[in-house]
């Protein structure tokens, strides 16, 4: 019997598109390219999720590439274009669940300093009753340490909730902790699960 719905964030209820303020600040594609995987790559973004605070990212960073030092800490001060919207039927999802009283949760690998500043940019959060925040708690999905620390904030049981999220390292480490989990690839096929497990008409 599931409870309560747990969602990821990124590319589950929002698009993020990583890339997407560099297409236009760095117009060539080749030395965008080489700008995202050289000097701010994905693990080197992890870092933030992971609770290491932006500025001194950026600083140390910046000492690496002095040259580039204005594109570093746009990576910052341009976030929320890396969101350029809802995932396509997400949202509806999401009210129809609230609609049929359905607990609402989220888990996010997501850093505090972007997170405090896309936060209030997107209502729909305002239906969920917590969040857990990666960067806030200094914890990242898969460490099972996540979900027990989720687990506890949100007062259910691991086998009474629904966790979606679209990596699956994420969904088989939930699995493994007692969760049921959905390997998000589409609201399409999310619907379907929720409707099997009678938690929307």
């Amino acid at each position: 019997m599931i409870e309560a719905v747990v969602f990821d964030v990124g590319k589950v209820l929002v698009e993020w598109e990583r890339d997407l303020p560099f297409r236009r600040l760095i117009p060539d594609a080749t030395q965008r390219a080489w700008f995202m995987e050289t000097v701010i790559p994905l693990s080197w973004h992890g870092q933030h999720d992971a609770g290491r605070a932006a500025d001194e990212m950026i600083a140390e960073r910046s000492a690496m590439f002095p040259d580039h030092a204005h594109l570093i800490e746009a990576w910052l001060s341009h976030f929320n274009e890396t969101i350029p919207g809802p995932v396509p039927g997400s949202e509806e999802i999401v009210e129809e669940l609230a609609a049929h009283g359905v607990p609402l949760y989220a888990i996010t690998n997501f850093g505090a300093d972007t997170w405090a500043g896309f936060r209030p940019t997107y209502p729909l959060f305002d239906r969920f009753r917590d969040i857990v925040v990666s960067g806030d708690e200094k914890l990242a999905k898969p460490d099972p340490a996540i979900y027990a620390l989720a687990e506890a904030r949100f007062g259910h049981a691991p086998a009474s909730m629904l966790f979606v999220d679209d990596s699956l390292p994420n969904v088989e480490s939930a699995r493994a902790c007692g969760w049921h989990a959905h390997h998000f690839n589409g609201a399409e096929t999310l619907r379907a699960e929720l409707i099997e497990r009678g938690l929307i008409a």
